[in-house]
């Protein structure tokens, strides 16, 4: 068994499984390579994360929302000061706009996202989303987004579909980097 070297943290299960399943298709091994993927659980833990894996090579990915409760962690933690989003960067941390679902379906187009909804029976329940008042004549994005956030599991479960269907150019520039460092 390797020793874990590097740890990459992520708010949830859905961000983990995104990079798991982009590095797989990049051809890296993880576990080998000696690098784990860590959902805390929402950005609030990340200093006690931080403070766990002190010593490790650390990386991260959050949201918009989030950007400065990470900024705050790092620079408690004695990572940095002052830290905007381009210092954050230079440690290894990323921010997706505004969140990891957002920056999959800006990727991939709402056509392409629709299609998948439609090859794994959903495109029912989001058309019944779109009818709703509050979301009626939204753009189609914030919709699918929106889908993606409520009912339970989807937004674990799509992360992979969403990965698994970008072409290699088309990778968000926050996830794209961080399985580059």
């Amino acid at each position: 068994m390797v020793d874990v070297t590097g740890v990459v943290l992520v708010e949830g299960t859905s961000d983990k499984i995104a990079l798991e399943t982009l590095a797989e298709r990049r051809g890296h091994h993880l576990a080998a390579e000696g690098i784990s993927i860590v959902a805390m659980g929402g950005a609030q833990a990340i200093g006690g994360f931080l403070e766990r894996f002190r010593g490790l090579r650390l990386a991260g990915l959050c949201d918009s929302g989030e950007e400065r409760e990470f900024q705050r962690g790092l620079e408690r933690a004695g990572l940095g000061s002052n830290l905007d989003r381009a210092g954050m960067e230079e440690l290894g941390f990323y921010v997706c706009d505004p969140d990891l679902e957002a920056e999959l379906i800006r990727a991939l187009g709402a056509e392409r996202v629709l299609e998948m909804l439609e090859a794994h029976g959903d495109l029912p329940p989001f058309r019944t989303l779109q009818k709703q008042v509050e979301w009626r004549g939204r753009p189609i994005e914030e919709q699918l987004r929106r889908y993606m956030g409520s009912g339970g599991s989807r937004k674990t479960r799509y992360a992979r579909y969403l990965v698994e269907a970008l072409d290699p150019h088309e990778v968000p520039r926050p996830l794209d980097r961080l399985i580059a460092v």
